[in-house]
């Protein structure tokens, strides 16, 4: 799942994007329950299961991501993890958040952009994401080249 809320807004020039740091994995848990009990998800995360999330992903030895800082701060982060199909290594954009107070400002696009330049220059074959079907995140991911895919469908069951 990925959310920047949609909206590009305008790209900042300043602040500094760098490999995510496992000693950051708390300010990414706080961004990620505070970008995903908002809008368009509003899921009901507490800041202690998204730190398991992110840390459970960021301790796959196939992860990568980058994280915004503005000012010293952490604003946001993406990550995700590639794997080895037999058509070449893909990667899986797992999550793209953005902490509220500086959501559409660019961070989401500035990360997302920087993502892809790297793990093109990875050798990746091609970029994945799970998102939202309806609202403004389809299109948001569109304007970086991403499309709907036709061939294969996401298909869940509870246990």
């Amino acid at each position: 799942m990925t959310t920047d809320n949609g909206n590009t807004g305008n790209v900042r020039n300043e602040g500094s994007i760098r490999p995510c740091d496992m000693t950051h994995i708390e300010r990414y848990g706080e961004i990620y329950a505070e970008a995903f009990s908002g809008e368009p998800w509003n899921d009901p995360w507490t800041v202690t299961d998204a730190t398991v999330h992110v840390r459970e992903l960021l301790e796959c030895k196939q992860s990568y991501g980058l994280e915004y800082v503005e000012n010293g701060e952490i604003a946001g982060f993406v990550l995700g993890t590639s794997m080895m199909f037999h058509y070449g290594r893909t990667f899986e954009v797992n999550d793209l958040a953005v902490a509220r107070a500086y959501q559409h400002q660019g961070i989401g696009t500035r990360l997302l952009k920087q993502l892809l330049a790297d793990v093109q220059a990875q050798g990746m074959c091609g970029v994945h994401l799970i998102t939202a079907a309806e609202g403004v995140l389809p299109q948001y991911y569109e304007q970086f080249g991403f499309k709907r895919e036709t061939e294969v469908i996401l298909m869940g069951r509870e246990l």
